[in-house]
């Protein structure tokens, strides 16, 4: 897979290609911006600015040459969570919060890190955010407006239940029309976003069929201002940084995990690679300037970046032209868009939730019925009944709980039958990692060796690959009670971190570099030469009687 070079051999056929792709995609983030902003709790412009900023921000200062960014639905959860909690000028702050720790990562060169949260928790909580996302229109689908939001998903459940006497038919139907065009315009027109057709033709309906009978982006949020934003310093201080902090971390967290799987659809469809730090810089530059001119978080947007490279796009040019058709858009067009029913957002935003639930994924994991199963579904529920926070906190802390008792029970101490007529030698082989998790399994096996009447103890350490200082002490305290009784410890095949650890520790020189061996072969004629000259000592001494 080779590196992604931004403008290698650009020309004006590539130029060409990314005019049109980046056309394309602005044209598919319009609709899905002023969405997300509804979905989050705030007004639909600040979803146009965010991608407007972000997107050029992003193309310019980001790691990979195919990355879209802007709102998503991921961060739906956690801005509505933030605005009804702390208020939308709190979001800015928690924004522009996210920016610095986004920027600060990837210069700390951390970016590779955040791969290593397990899948299922990554599924577990894309999963919770689908539910939240899609269950969150429901009320807009109906038509119910005028009820209370909560932050708990069964509480707006009890919400929508307690409401559907006063369910709007014309918003069901125009619902229901803007569904079925968003399905079926991918068969017949592939080319033209279903979103966009769905969104324009039910809005049309609704002008001209049930007006002032439907909710509109206008009746419930005023005009769209067709002019750019101004720009804000957020007023930071100690309290607020120390409130909005947990909110940062996530938002810088989700943010840098939702990029980089980004950037990594993008490699598999270009057979590039992207740069993970560079990325999370570029990501952070974007969010804090964002913030700036009061837009909401943003991160790399897996279905935009491959609309992107489907219809042609190869460099970072597409991503702005991205940013600035929607510019365009907004400087024009915004006055229409205030004409747009609710109704007519909601099935655009349960299609996206339902793409990005990892259905699938979901149901091979819950299937193998192991503690990835129990991860999955602790990270899933506690998401949607909790928050995203608790539900991938305490989904990683199981993981890791599970984790090290897996490696724990993978370590394995037994003794190799070794001809020796008075038991004066004894080998044990040694396979797994000897780690704080394995460290009881350890001492158990220590004992044994310690106790026995061998005059010289051989481990055999080939298959041990891996060692900490819970380990590396329990090693030293069978060296120490062998010493004490003038007994041997002999140590093959040591690898090359373990042999490290023994050297950063100084175990390597008590024991006696002489007592270390590539071999087992080495080992058995240095113990039997001990052995002997043992014995042959204990022979010459004198014998003492009263």
């Amino acid at each position: 897979m080779k590196k992604a070079t931004r403008f290698q051999d650009y020309n004006g056929e590539r130029f060409q290609k990314d005019l049109i792709a980046g056309l394309v995609v602005g044209i598919v983030a319009i609709p899905l911006a002023m969405a997300f902003a509804i979905a989050s709790g705030v007004r639909p412009e600040y979803g146009i600015y965010t991608t407007i900023i972000a997107g050029i921000l992003v193309s310019l200062f980001g790691g990979s040459r195919f990355q879209i960014a802007g709102p998503t639905g991921a961060f739906v959860p956690i801005l509505l969570g933030v605005v009804m909690q702390y208020g939308y000028e709190n979001l800015i702050i928690a924004g522009f919060m996210a920016g610095i720790i986004l920027v600060t990562v990837g210069l700390l060169r951390l970016g590779k890190f955040i791969k290593f949260i397990p899948k299922p928790v990554t599924i577990g909580f894309t999963a919770g955010i689908a539910i939240i996302i899609f269950s969150g229109q429901i009320a807009n689908f109906l038509g119910l407006h005028n009820i209370e939001k909560h932050e708990a998903f069964h509480l707006n459940m009890w919400e929508i239940i307690t409401n559907l006497s006063a369910v709007n038919i014309y918003s069901i139907l125009i619902a229901i029309i803007c569904l079925v065009i968003v399905l079926i315009a991918p068969k017949f027109i592939p080319k033209v976003p279903g979103a966009l057709l769905g969104i324009l033709f039910s809005t049309l309906i609704a002008v001209l069929f049930f007006q002032d009978k439907v909710a509109t982006i206008g009746s419930t949020y005023g005009p769209i201002p067709n002019e750019l934003p101004t720009f804000q310093w957020p007023e930071l201080t100690i309290d607020t940084i120390v409130m909005l902090l947990p909110a940062a971390l996530v938002i810088a967290m989700l943010g840098g995990i939702e990029s980089l799987l980004s950037a990594m659809v993008a490699d598999s469809m270009t057979k590039t690679k992207h740069n993970s730090n560079k990325e999370l810089v570029g990501q952070g530059i974007a969010n804090m300037t964002t913030s700036l001119f009061g837009g909401i978080p943003a991160t790399g947007a897996i279905a935009r970046t491959a609309t992107n490279i489907r219809n042609g796009g190869t460099s970072p040019i597409s991503g702005v032209v991205h940013g600035l058709v929607v510019l365009i858009v907004l400087l024009v067009l915004a006055p229409y868009a205030s004409h747009i029913p609710l109704a007519s957002m909601a099935p655009v935003l349960m299609v996206v939730a339902f793409n990005m639930s990892e259905r699938k994924e979901f149901a091979h994991i819950f299937k193998t019925k192991t503690a990835d199963s129990a991860v999955l579904a602790i990270t899933f529920l506690l998401t949607v009944f909790f928050d995203l926070t608790t539900g991938v906190g305490v989904g990683l802390l199981f993981a890791i709980i599970m984790f090290v008792k897996r490696m724990s029970q993978s370590l394995h101490v037994s003794k190799t039958n070794h001809d020796d007529e008075k038991s004066q030698l004894q080998m044990y082989t040694l396979e797994g990692s000897l780690f704080f998790g394995s460290a009881e399994r350890l001492e158990e096996a220590t004992d044994s060796i310690i106790q026995s009447n061998a005059d010289v103890v051989i481990l055999k350490m080939e298959q041990v690959s891996f060692i900490d200082t819970s380990g590396e002490n329990l090693l030293s305290n069978v060296h120490q009670r062998l010493n004490e009784d003038n007994r041997a410890l002999l140590i093959t095949g040591l690898d090359a971190q373990p042999k490290e650890m023994f050297l950063k520790t100084g175990l390597y020189d008590r024991i006696g570099r002489q007592h270390f061996f590539s071999q087992a072969g080495k080992a058995l004629d240095y113990a039997q030469s001990f052995v002997h000259t043992k014995r042959k000592r204990k022979a010459n001494q004198p014998a003492f009687s009263s």
